[in-house]
């Protein structure tokens, strides 16, 4: 019996070990989705190889080795890793993350990891400059917003320097390369991984003692995960493996950078190359405050021609109008967040994908009854016309049962679910995450969905050099790592290209403050479109009114055909037709102003001359008999007679048609030109307020026209 109870307590026992090994080794493989910048070297970026590499992404791998679970990391970019964490899709967050007593009310944070701090570096070959003192009188740069350039401007006065603030870090150290500045002054472990990777320059003195960096949680949750992460760091500090992988990116480098000189240069065959682009669909094109065209595809383009030493003239004219350039051969190529697809491939030649897109689900920021796709039963779901995520939605609306709702443009689905009138919506993510860095309450609580790539494209069979000029220069940003600052830039940290932009645009006051100038111009070239186009449609209307009661035959014919081809084409087309058809059928490139003028000249002058025979009509036609009978000529009886009288008929009708000619400016905004309305629509894909910014638009036509009028009435009164 002693042995039979002997035995089954060691059964026993060794179940339990077995139990508790399998416990031992599923929590060795526990797995926790980290989110990480796109880059920032050297804390985290990618090799030559697309692997993510640097000091956060070395320590977290070391530190998972060292306490037994795995890592899923997700390079979303800085303020996207954000999101994900007080979203959930995250549990936690490592890319060079200052903490901040700000932050912490957030986020829960580790033991820092590294504390970070400023540094001022000249060129390797300067032995003059070895302290602050020695910079009185000198230009000394640093990259606007950062601890950098709020250290300069506070010494200043005391060292006797001068400023120069820069977007980038590859403007500010070209700056330094080419003598322009001086001294530069960046975070001590970002200028340690450029001088280690060939930048001609030398850091000078100690560093200034910045914030410190911690590895961050949601508040609150994934206590345990914080818990591994301190006590794998402690480790690696203690063993002397944190030291090691610190070393390897700031004081020997890491030799990971791919040596310059690859790029292939190719030989341009035209002395400017014009590119269409869309004219608001940020974070890839889109106006800044200054009214300069910036973005993702904009800076990768512009880039691509310093490297390959070839000139580029954009024109920002909405997509569909930019690929009809193309098509017209009024532009040489298009960029345009333009997804490669083998419809688009039968008609354009498309270079290696710049940007691989993805759509995401994105609600309310304060609704939480949205957590998965099967949480939108019986919900409604908003999408742009035509686009993936449209697809997306229609193809998985019987899995879902949700109702579908399509808006032409960004503005009114963003809006649609500010209000309520959906519960959810979708959209390419880099433009959702744009979108929440602008002050929309939006939050994804879903992963997004991966999507199409985008594309640099030429017309077929065309312009083969500069599509292999891009290829060359894209393949050398990748390499060198300047691709993911220009995506960081736009996507990453959502920082502010200057100080104007800083103003609070969230109010009507901010948007005028910020925005007045651009307002103002989109204003005048809206009063110069109708007025330039109305005294043109004026003559030509009362040329073809006079021939429309003409007594020749030939000429009333001649005068009512102009008059119903011209009514009969909607204006939209008829724009379109002259500044896209008429190029392709001429072979004469028409400027998007001029077209928009000639396409309201014509279609005012129609109605004019309707306006011209009816009010001679209403002359009573015994006027014109009685003239007739005591031997005046019929243009006399017309000069003499019938116009004087014809004409205060008139005068009311012009004044409408003036008024319709103003509003129809808004029409021509699809060819591209800058008027007023398009104005504002560039404001709104900047700052996503489309109600202030409409609001203040139609305050401006109702000023404008109001004024007109009146101005009309008065000089109505006195011909009458």
């Amino acid at each position: 019996m002693k042995k039979r109870r002997l035995l089954s307590f060691l059964i026993l026992l060794v179940a339990s070990i077995i139990t508790l090994g399998f416990s031992e080794k599923s929590h060795a493989e526990t797995t926790y989705k980290i989110g990480t910048d796109l880059t920032f070297a050297p804390f985290e970026f990618q090799d030559s190889d697309g692997n993510y590499i640097g000091i956060d992404v070395d320590l977290l791998n070391k530190i998972a080795e060292d306490q037994g679970f795995k890592v899923d990391l997700r390079p979303l970019g800085f303020d996207s890793s954000i999101q994900g964490v007080q979203s959930d899709q995250l549990d936690g967050m490592i890319a060079g993350m200052s903490i901040t007593d700000e932050r912490k009310k957030t986020f829960d944070f580790s033991d820092p990891y590294f504390d970070s701090g400023i540094q001022m570096a000249v060129h390797k070959d300067n032995s003059d400059i070895t302290s602050y003192e020695d910079l009185k009188g000198k230009t000394v740069a640093a990259k606007i917003g950062t601890e950098s350039a709020a250290f300069l401007e506070e010494n200043k006065d005391k060292y006797g320097y001068s400023i120069k603030q820069y977007e980038a870090a590859d403007a500010l150290y070209n700056a330094l390369g080419n003598d322009n500045v001086q001294a530069i002054f960046d975070d001590y472990p970002v200028l340690g991984y450029a001088v280690n990777n060939g930048q001609p320059f030398k850091m000078v003195g100690d560093y200034e003692v910045g914030s410190s960096y911690g590895f961050g949680v949601k508040k609150g949750q994934n206590k345990e995960l914080l818990e591994k992460f301190n006590q794998g760091l402690k480790d690696l500090k203690a063993d002397g493996t944190y030291d090691e992988i610190v070393s390897n990116y700031i004081s020997t480098g890491s030799g990971t950078a791919a040596p310059s000189g690859k790029m292939k240069k190719v030989e341009p065959k035209k002395d400017t190359y014009i590119i269409s682009s869309d004219s608001a669909f940020a974070p890839f094109e889109y106006q800044d405050s200054d009214g300069k065209y910036k973005g993702i595809d904009v800076d990768l383009l512009t880039r691509a021609a310093e490297m390959q030493g070839f000139n580029l003239q954009f024109k920002f004219i909405g997509f569909s109008s930019a690929m009809q350039a193309l098509e017209s051969g009024q532009a040489d190529g298009m960029i345009a967040g333009m997804t490669i697809t083998d419809e688009r491939k039968e008609n354009y030649d498309f270079s290696e994908p710049y940007f691989q897109s993805g759509i995401q689900l994105a609600v309310s920021k304060d609704n939480n009854d949205i957590k998965s796709y099967k949480d939108l039963d019986g919900k409604t779901v908003g999408a742009k016309v035509g686009t993936e995520s449209a697809d997306f939605l229609k193809s998985h609306q019987d899995e879902y049962v949700y109702k579908i709702k399509n808006f032409d443009a960004a503005d009114q689905l963003y809006d649609a679910l500010k209000v309520g009138s959906i519960d959810a919506m979708m959209d390419d993510y880099p433009v959702i995450g744009y979108a929440v860095q602008q002050g929309q309450d939006l939050k994804t609580p879903i992963e997004r969905e991966s999507g199409g790539s985008y594309g640099f494209a030429v017309k077929k069979g065309e312009n083969p050099e500069l599509l292999e000029m891009f290829n060359e220069a894209l393949d050398e940003m990748h390499r060198t790592g300047e691709y993911d600052q220009i995506l960081s830039e736009h996507i990453g940290d959502g920082s502010t290209s200057n100080s104007k932009e800083i103003v609070d645009e969230s109010t009507i006051g901010g948007l005028l403050k910020n925005n007045y100038p651009a307002l103002l111009e989109g204003l005048w070239k809206t009063i110069v479109l109708a007025l330039v186009s109305f005294v043109l449609a004026l003559v030509l209307g009362v040329i073809f009114g006079l021939f429309r009661v003409s007594p020749v035959k030939a000429l009333r014919l001649f005068a009512g055909i102009y008059i119903d081809v011209i009514r009969g084409i909607p204006m939209m087309v008829l724009a379109f037709f002259i500044f896209f058809g008429l190029p392709g059928i001429t072979g004469i490139t028409i400027p998007d102003f001029i077209a928009g003028i000639i396409t309201l000249t014509l279609n005012a002058s129609a109605y004019i001359a309707e306006i011209v025979r009816g009010g001679i009509n209403a002359v009573p036609i015994g006027q014109m008999e009685a003239s007739r009978s005591l031997g005046l000529s019929y243009n006399k009886t017309m000069q003499k007679i019938v116009l004087p009288q014809a004409i205060k008929i008139m005068i009311p009708s012009f004044i409408n048609q003036f008024v319709i000619s103003l509003k129809d400016t808004t029409i021509i905004s699809a060819i591209g030109v800058v008027e007023l309305l398009q104005t504002g629509k560039i404001i709104v894909a900047r700052t996503t307020q489309s109600s202030y910014v409409y609001l203040i638009i139609a305050i401006m036509y109702l000023i404008l026209i109001t004024l007109l009028t009146k101005l009309a009435n008065r000089l109505d009164k006195k011909v009458n």
